[in-house]
């Protein structure tokens, strides 16, 4: 192995050990001292909720970890958005579970909290996976009541997908384990069976000291709404549990006993894993974004026996498409080569641009995946499509436009993987979030943006220091400098694959040897729920 696979490996390395440490930091939530004092009340923190709930916390997923990060300083943050959201497995079945953070704000709703709920009944409601709700929050955080109250994507269309979740037959369950108020008191009643623990768990649409303001009744909050009265008296839920413990062991015996689901079928043999090793992937990866590398080394190392069978090889080399498996499911695969390439004319492609060549085999690979019913992955490093004069002629506009159609109108589950660079149109052309992958993770080395740290800095800078030329301010060297510094790092940030992941534009930031685990149980929830509707490119320029 030579000196540059060393120095990307250490690179690398140190990326995946920062992971682990925000995450370490992260599961904190509210911090220790808020932990214990939950403990003191008895409860179980939301993570330990899940891990209890869970077969095994090791095979599962957690979809927005990071959700919230670095955002509402002025609020003293919201760890995970207040809500700890995991993709696992209860008595056997593969469900997703949402459970509220009372250690974060006493599980207040901000509005990246309505943000992720939605993403996760979203994941439910594509896969048609049970979804289980642990309910401890004291509603919405009322500082910012208009970020999350009144608008279509805010708080109130949590109870609208209970609803329309109901009628599509997928089960959701309720444990209500803390404060359960206001507009969220409907989550768990419209959920089709619903637990409450005694003493700890509370149910109402005012509290006590709203009821006495409102009406004048003077009431303690137990006997307005605790479980007693719901189990015996309302008739509003459905088991009344001693302990946290004793509710998770309730949903489980729920769960035991669920029927079979129908399959989507898609195609999956017995898994092996890849001949090379995985962990190459850290020195294969280059330390600079604007290095060359093959893709076809990483995608080796992910796939099952190192397998890949390549699609058009020879054309449109700036992206690789082929069929493979992954932990036994097969795939098709939608790379960006970021590889210098030479084509049959002798002309030169720059690697992790998308060609005229390069979108249309990737159209006609997708439409074959379609075509096959098998689930596409795409791998990106991307930094966008091909531009000037020859490109334009050439008709990019309209290849890439093929390219747009095929993704958005795919019927097969997609999962994308951000690698590397994630550019401008090239994160749409290969499905970045806004065209609905089933899952979309990035590693520590990506970045999301409409172009790169330093394109973007040379233009707003042109645009800064025009500004202040017409204001009479004199540009010097070391002023310009300053200014560019300045717009870069403030750039830099917005493109790392946190702030992305904060504002859940991406599900997680994972360690590359957690792809295979991310593919394999998006697919096998994406298994849940048969295909609709036909594969159909519309109108499209030829």
């Amino acid at each position: 192995m030579d000196i540059k696979f060393n120095k990307n490996e250490d690179h690398n390395k140190l990326l995946a050990s920062d992971l682990r440490q925000r995450f370490t930091k992260v599961k904190l939530g509210g911090g220790e001292k808020r932990i214990e004092k939950h403990h003191a009340k008895g409860k179980m923190t939301a993570r330990e909720r899940i891990d209890y709930l869970l077969d095994d916390k090791k095979s599962s997923i957690e979809i927005g970890a990071f959700a919230g990060d670095g955002m509402y300083k002025e609020h003293g943050g919201c760890p995970s958005g207040g809500v700890v959201v995991k993709i696992g497995y209860v008595k056997g079945k593969q469900c997703i579970v949402v459970a509220n953070d009372a250690t974060v704000k006493a599980g207040a709703w901000f509005p990246i909290t309505g943000k992720k709920n939605l993403r996760a009944q979203e994941i439910s409601i594509e896969n048609k996976l049970p979804i289980i709700y642990l309910v401890d929050s004291a509603g919405v955080y009322l500082p910012m009541q208009d970020e999350i109250f009144p608008d279509k994507e805010h708080f109130g269309r949590i109870f609208r997908n209970n609803a329309v979740m109901s009628s599509m037959g997928i089960t959701q369950i309720s444990a209500v384990m803390g404060s359960c108020v206001a507009g969220g008191a409907y989550l768990p009643i419209m959920s089709d069976e619903a637990i409450i623990v005694d003493k700890t768990g509370s149910i109402f649409l005012a509290g006590s000291y709203l009821v006495k303001a409102a009406i004048g009744e003077s009431i303690d909050n137990e006997t307005l709404g605790g479980a007693t009265t719901h189990c015996e008296i309302s008739g509003v839920t459905d088991y009344k549990a001693k302990d946290d413990k004793d509710a998770l062991d309730t949903i489980k015996n729920i769960v035991s006993k669920i029927g079979d689901y129908d399959k989507a079928g898609y195609n999956r043999e017995k898994p092996a894993k890849p001949k090379l090793d995985p962990k190459d992937i850290f020195g294969i990866l280059p330390k600079s974004r604007a290095d060359q590398y093959d893709m076809r080394e990483i995608i080796s190392r992910i796939v099952d026996d190192s397998d890949f069978e390549e699609y058009k090889e020879g054309y449109g080399q700036t992206i690789l498409t082929g069929y493979a498996r992954i932990d036994g499911w097969a795939v098709g695969i939608v790379a960006n080569q970021r590889k210098l390439v030479k084509t049959k004319n002798g002309e030169m492609q720059f690697g992790g641009v998308i060609y005229s060549d390069s979108a249309d085999k990737a159209t006609r690979f997708i439409a074959n995946c379609n075509q096959k019913k098998i689930p596409l992955v795409f791998l990106q490093d991307v930094t966008g499509f091909m531009v000037g004069s020859k490109s334009e002629h050439g008709g990019i506009i309209k290849d890439g436009a093929k390219m747009v159609n095929a993704v958005s109108n795919s019927v097969v589950p997609k999962f994308t993987i951000i690698i590397g660079n994630s550019y401008g149109a090239g994160n749409y052309a290969m499905c970045g979030k806004a065209y609905d992958p089933r899952l979309i993770a990035a590693w520590p080395s990506a970045e999301l943006a409409v172009m790169s740290g330093n394109s973007a800095a040379k233009v707003l800078l042109q645009i800064e220091t025009a500004s202040l030329k017409k204001k009479g301010e004199a540009i010097t060297p070391e002023v310009e400098k300053e200014l560019y510094d300045r717009i870069k790092a403030r750039y830099d940030e917005q493109i790392s694959p946190y702030y992305a992941a904060s504002r859940i534009w991406t599900d997680a930031v994972i360690d590359p040897l957690d792809t295979r685990t991310w593919i394999s149980m998006g697919i096998e929830a994406a298994n849940h729920a048969p295909i609709e509707k036909p594969f159909n490119l519309g109108v499209i320029q030829v």
